[in-house]
Formats: C-alpha cells, sequence, structure tokens
C-alpha cells in the first residue's frame, strides 16, 4: 500500500475518532454545566456549528488527500509504463542490425546506435554535434538531395537506395528510410534515419548479371553477351559506314584430348586457348566462348575481307604454339569461318549464322585453315534445310532404296557377304548421291531412323536370299554414331531379329572408329551387349580416327575394315602400303578378320592378297546394286 492511500485512511479514521470523542465530550458538558433551557439551546447552537465547521475541514482534508492518492496513482502507472517502454526501444534501439541515426532540428546528430557504428566505422564521440552531410560519398547530384528533402517536407518520409561513405573512405550503398518527429506542438523536433548496408546485396546483383553473360570456365563474354554486342557493333558499323567481322573458331580433335587426358585437362587447356587468344588482339576486339571448343571473335573496325583473313591466320598461327598443361605437352589447331558486314549480312543473327557455314567449310576442307562466307554456302545451306525436309519426307513415302555391294574372300575369290547401302530414289531428280544426303542426315539426327529401316530392310532380304537357297556368311549394317549411342540400340536389333526369323549370326554391324571412340567406356558396354545377341562387330574405316591399342583390344570385335583411303595408292604410295600392313598385322595378332574397301585395280586386290588381307569390296569385285541385280557369279581370280 502506498504512502498516499495510508494518509487517506489515517484521515478517514482521524475524523471517525473524533467524531466521537466530540460527541462524547458534548454529552458530558450538558449533562454537567447547563441547568437551564437557555443556555442549553445556546450551547447546542454553537456545539452544531463547531461540528459542522469541524467536519466541513476534516472532509475536505479527506477529499484531498483522496484525490490526490487516486491521480498520483494514475501518474504513477503512467509513468511506469512509459519507463518499461523506454527500456524496451532503448534495447531494440541497442540491438538492431539496422544502423539508426537521429538529430534534433537543427539537423544536428544528437544520437547513434551500435550497428551505426559498425556500419559506417565511426565512433559515437566523433559523429554527435556534427551533420549527416559528412557521410556524402559523392555518388549523387545535388537534385538528388534536394528531391528527398522535398518528398521529407511533403509526406514525413523518405525510403531510398543511397551512396554514403565509412569512416575508412569506401563508398557503399545503403537502403535508408528517414521520417520526421514532431512534438505535442506539432513542432519538427527530430529527423529519424534507419539504414543498411546493401553492399552485399549489390555484389550479389554483380556476381548473377556477371554469370548470366561470362563463361565459367574462361571469363569470357557468353554466348548471349557476344550476341548482343554485335548487335551493338552492327548498328554502330551502319552508322558509321564501316565493315566488321565475325570469326567462328573451332579447335580441332578437341575431344581427343578430353578422351585421352581427361576433361580436367581439356578445361585447362580451354582455359590456356582463352588466354592466348586475349594476348593476340587488343581494344576493338571481342572474343568469347560460345560452347565446348567453340570460341567467337568479334573485330568491330574490318574495313576489307583481307584484314579478316589476316586476323584469322594469326589465330590458327597463334594457337600452334605448344600448351603446357599439368605435365603435357599439347598442341592444337583451329579452323576459322568468317563471316562479314555488309558484304555477307546486315544483322548480328545473319553474321553468326553464316560465320557458321564458313565454319563448317573450313573443317570439310581439311581443318586447321579458315574460310570465308560467300553467297555459295548460302546456297548450299538452303539446299541442305531443303533435303533434309524432302529425306524426312522420303522415309515416309519408302522413296529410299537398299543396295548390296559383294565382299569376296581374297583367297578365293568367293562371294561371301554383301554390305547394305542406303539409296534415294527422288521423284524427280532420280537417284540421289549419298554423299548428298547422307551428312545431311547425319547433322539433322535423321540418320539413326535410316539406319534403323536398313537394318530391317537388309534382315528380311537376307532372310529371302536363305529361302531361296542363296549362301551368304553375313549382311553387313553401318550402325551410324548416333544409332550407336543409344542406349535402346540392344533392343532395337533384338527386336529386328525376332520379327525377321534372321539367325543373329548372319548380321554384322559395323561402327565407325571415331563412334568407339567417342566414349569408348559406353561403346565397350554396348558392344558386349550385342555381342550378347550373337551378332558379328566390324570396326569401320580404321585408321582414320585415334583408336587407344589398349581399348581396342578389349573391344569384342571379328572385323577391321580398312579405309578406303588407304587403299587407294596401293601399291605404289610407301605410307599408304606400310599403313596396310601395320593394320593387316594388328588384326591378325588379334585374332580379327581384315577387310579392305575401296579396291578398284587388281594391283591393290594383289597387293592386299600378298599381305594376307581376308576379304575385299569395291568396284573391282562390283557396285552397290539392288538385291535382284546382284551378280551371284564368283569375281575374277586375283593375279
Amino acid at each position: 500500500m502506498s504512502a498516499t492511500y495510508r494518509d487517506a485512511l489515517r484521515a478517514a479514521l482521524l475524523y471517525l475518532v473524533l467524531s466521537v470523542v466530540w460527541l462524547q465530550f458534548s454529552g458530558y458538558l450538558l449533562n454537567s454545566f447547563f441547568d437551564n433551557s437557555t443556555d442549553l439551546l445556546r450551547w447546542q447552537l454553537i456545539n452544531g456549528y463547531a461540528w459542522v465547521a469541524f467536519s466541513a475541514g476534516l472532509i475536505f482534508i479527506a477529499r484531498a488527500r483522496l484525490f490526490r492518492c487516486l491521480g498520483v496513482g494514475a501518474k504513477l502507472r503512467e509513468r511506469n509504463a512509459d519507463r518499461e517502454r523506454l527500456r524496451q526501444a532503448a534495447a531494440v534501439f541497442d540491438c538492431t542490425r539496422e544502423g539508426v541515426l537521429v538529430t534534433n532540428s537543427n539537423g544536428l546528430i544528437v544520437h547513434v546506435n551500435r550497428a551505426f557504428m559498425e556500419i559506417t566505422g565511426y565512433q559515437c564521440e566523433e559523429v554527435l554535434g556534427q551533420r549527416p552531410s559528412m557521410f556524402k560519398s559523392g555518388h549523387h547530384p545535388p537534385g538528388f538531395y534536394q528531391a528527398m528533402f522535398a518528398t521529407l517536407e511533403s509526406l514525413g518520409e523518405w525510403s531510398g537506395e543511397i551512396w554514403n561513405r565509412r569512416k575508412s573512405g569506401e563508398i557503399y550503398p545503403q537502403w535508408q528510410t528517414i521520417r520526421l518527429v514532431h512534438d505535442d506542438q506539432g513542432r519538427l523536433s527530430q529527423y529519424v534515419a534507419v539504414f543498411s548496408d546493401i553492399s552485399a546485396i549489390k555484389n550479389s546483383e554483380h556476381e548473377l548479371t556477371h554469370l548470366a553473360h561470362h563463361d565459367p570456365l574462361t571469363n569470357l563474354p557468353n554466348r548471349l553477351l557476344f550476341t548482343d554486342r554485335a548487335g551493338q557493333a552492327v548498328a554502330s558499323a551502319q552508322a558509321h559506314k564501316r565493315g566488321c567481322a565475325l570469326l567462328m573458331i573451332d579447335l580441332d580433335h578437341f575431344k581427343l584430348i578430353n578422351d585421352s587426358l581427361g576433361h580436367s585437362v581439356g578445361d585447362q587447356l580451354l582455359k590456356g586457348v582463352a588466354e592466348r587468344l586475349n594476348t593476340l588482339f587488343g581494344p576493338g576486339i571481342t572474343l568469347a566462348r560460345l560452347s565446348g571448343d567453340e570460341f567467337a571473335l568479334l573485330a568491330e573496325n574490318c574495313p576489307q575481307p583481307g584484314h579478316a583473313a589476316a586476323l584469322a591466320q594469326r589465330v590458327i598461327d597463334g594457337l600452334k604454339e605448344r600448351f603446357q598443361i599439368d605435365g603435357h605437352s599439347l598442341f592444337i589447331n583451329a579452323s576459322v569461318g568468317i563471316s562479314l558486314f555488309p558484304s555477307d549480312a546486315l544483322s548480328a543473327e545473319q553474321l553468326l549464322r553464316n560465320a557458321d557455314s564458313a565454319l563448317f567449310k573450313a573443317k570439310s576442307a581439311g581443318r586447321d585453315s579458315y574460310a570465308l562466307y560467300t553467297e555459295e554456302l548460302t546456297a548450299h545451306a538452303q539446299q541442305r534445310v531443303e533435303i533434309a525436309f524432302e529425306l524426312r519426307r522420303a522415309l515416309e513415302q519408302q522413296e529410299l532404296r537398299v543396295y548390296y555391294q559383294p565382299v569376296h574372300d581374297l583367297k578365293t575369290s568367293r562371294l561371301i557377304g554383301v554390305e547394305a547401302l542406303v539409296r534415294w530414289e527422288h521423284p524427280q531428280r532420280g537417284l540421289v548421291s549419298p554423299a548428298e544426303f547422307i551428312p545431311i542426315a547425319e547433322r539433322t539426327g535423321l540418320i539413326a531412323e535410316i539406319d534403323a529401316w536398313v537394318m530391317r530392310q537388309a534382315c528380311q532380304q537376307m532372310c529371302q536370299w536363305q529361302a531361296g537357297g542363296v549362301v551368304l556368311s553375313f549382311v553387313a549394317v553401318n550402325v551410324s554414331s548416333r544409332l550407336f549411342a543409344r542406349r535402346e540400340l540392344y533392343q532395337q536389333v533384338a527386336q529386328v531379329l525376332h520379327d525377321t526369323g534372321l539367325d543373329p549370326a548372319y548380321l554384322e554391324l559395323e561402327v565407325t572408329e571415331s563412334a568407339v571412340m567417342e566414349d569408348p567406356e559406353v561403346a565397350l558396354e554396348q558392344m558386349h551387349r550385342l555381342r550378347e545377341l550373337g551378332v558379328r562387330l566390324a570396326i569401320d574405316d580404321f585408321g582414320t580416327g585415334y583408336s587407344s591399342l589398349l581399348r581396342l583390344k578389349r573391344l569384342p570385335v571379328q572385323k577391321l575394315k580398312i579405309d578406303q583411303g588407304f587403299v587407294a595408292g596401293l601399291p605404289g604410295d610407301e605410307d599408304d602400303a606400310a599403313i596396310a600392313r601395320v593394320i593387316v598385322a594388328l588384326a591378325q595378332s588379334m585374332g580379327m578378320q581384315v577387310h579392305a574397301e575401296g579396291i578398284e585395280q587388281v594391283e591393290q586386290a594383289a597387293f592386299l592378297l600378298e599381305h594376307d588381307c581376308d576379304l575385299g569390296q569395291g568396284y573391282w569385285f562390283g557396285r552397290p546394286v539392288p538385291a535382284a541385280s546382284l551378280d551371284w557369279v564368283r569375281a575374277p581370280v586375283i593375279g
């Protein structure tokens, strides 16, 4: 119980006690001193007035004390509540991670919190009495602050991004909110600023933007940024009436390095290529990595094709020097395609497409060179699109045909097998050369569907020959890298054999050396599964790829086919002769048959027979023909 309440209670009790005492005293006086009624009446009147005055005084005192008690109690409760709120506000003010700065109405700093000191590096005593302008970074023009104070005056609050300076001198971004505080009379009393350091957010945004526009391995611009810069370069070239050039760069046989030395070494080589290319060119040249081993170069001022050709030759020569990576001495060549503005293209997209076409031309011409885009290439590109469309229709309209080329035993000249080859009988153009549509089928992915169709047709034809009494040891079917890479090839072959009823021992699948070397481990697994079916396996175009002998001996193949490129120079070309002898010896040592393609002269057949080649195929034995036209007569005896 408070002292005020006790005082009020004492006043009430005193009033009661005095009232009783007064009544007793009055009664005693009446009985003892007053005998007549006149004196008694006079005394009673005096006593009544006195009693009223005395009671009024006591009641006034008690009432005053009671009101005082009630009023002070309410004030005490309000004061305690205010004190608690202040304690809570002080705790929040001191513990919040946002910096807080309070100024008076004159703009002088009167208070800061702990977070303010941690963010800015200033101590409390260094800023008290100063103006917030001491933190200005110089990043904003005067109009920025004028707009800020105009918003404060009109709305009483401002929020936004602002750049300030730490004590160390570092300029950093804040997200800041400033409010005006008024007193009970509505007069401005304080400014309160609450801010947070958003440097981390800004850095993250910058990193994300950088990652979105740059290659993470080489830190070069990626395709998105390069295309944007190419567009800007074309617009600038149009405005200033000057030329520019776009070069597409592809590393020759880069996949061999990945396969033989691992992707880690391959990545280091790509970084080395990027660094070397950067050192070759100065300002005005934009270098980018578009994908894999494909780079691009944009020359913003290239008036003549000769300048672009010189840049391409600088790239080719610059990359020929040795790269030393993880103890390996590596050498790499490059092919370059060139497209020029405005002679070849009028937009960035056209420049990229045309440079890619020129690159394809350079690679087709033997690699390690450059090629310029021409209208002829455009015509070829349009023709490829048309052929791809018509080829898809040819599959649906059954315009494809299977031709068979005989394979002979060189020792006996006996026809022992055939190779199934696809042909296209176009309704208007007649028989279309495979050299024209097979590369397009490979680029568009149609080759896998074509190979599957040829396989089914060949197996059906083999069954018909067997039913007619024709004795053949095998029918060979080419399997493209597209089809070979599919996990479902095993099920596809099994289904064809089941549907046609052909004994698997009569089906020979030919896989190119390059297809096997693309992913040797997957190829090994795929071949073992196919061997489980009982089919024969052969490595086609052997000697043109980059086989590892260690991997080759693990492959479950029965035959190596010598590429016709090595047969063409026989027997006069010493290099071709040496390669042919080595392949024959290698196959024999590994228990494989040797099959030579492209035999067109008896001298070639005689050389191969002399060096123990087992099988031969080529125009000297017979051209590919439809099944009904196949000549079953024995070939001429060699020699």
